[in-house]
């Protein structure tokens, strides 16, 4: 298996697996099966896909800072994270499963701590096209 090759089974074996994901409910905080918040929901697919150890734990910020050397600066493709920033801090990071749409948990916040909290908020693992909060954001390939 060449390298290209296996980089390529990698990666859609990860936009594979964060499919598996949609409508998990979005907790504060959360990284595993019972609710993930942004962040949690990426190292889950990157630590399951051997892209990031093990136990790791970080932030959307700490995402890319571990990743922007490997910033792309075209439309995004399946595996990419994108990242929305509010001044110089990503604040928000999802997964694109192919060039449109992406990934993420979404539509909570420091106050969504129960089950009961994401489906009052309709806080969950959504798919949503890209531009979904604006084209202002920034995409790294983390494969």
């Amino acid at each position: 298996m060449t390298t290209g090759t296996h980089k390529y089974y990698i990666r859609s074996q990860a936009v594979w697996y964060l499919r598996q994901f949609l409508l998990t409910p979005y907790l504060w905080g959360g990284n595993d099966f019972q609710g993930f918040d942004c962040s949690g929901l990426v190292m889950e697919v990157l630590q399951g896909a051997g892209i990031l150890e093990h136990g790791t734990d970080y932030s959307a910020d700490m995402l890319f800072q571990k990743f922007k050397d490997k910033e792309i600066h075209e439309v995004p493709y399946a595996g990419c994270l994108i990242f929305w920033f509010s001044g110089n801090k990503a604040i928000h990071v999802e997964m694109m499963i192919n060039r449109i749409f992406c990934i993420g948990a979404s539509g909570g916040g420091s106050s969504t701590l129960t089950v009961d909290d994401a489906s009052r908020q309709n806080a969950f693992v959504k798919m949503r096209p890209v531009n979904y909060r604006g084209v202002e954001y920034r995409a790294v390939d983390p494969f």
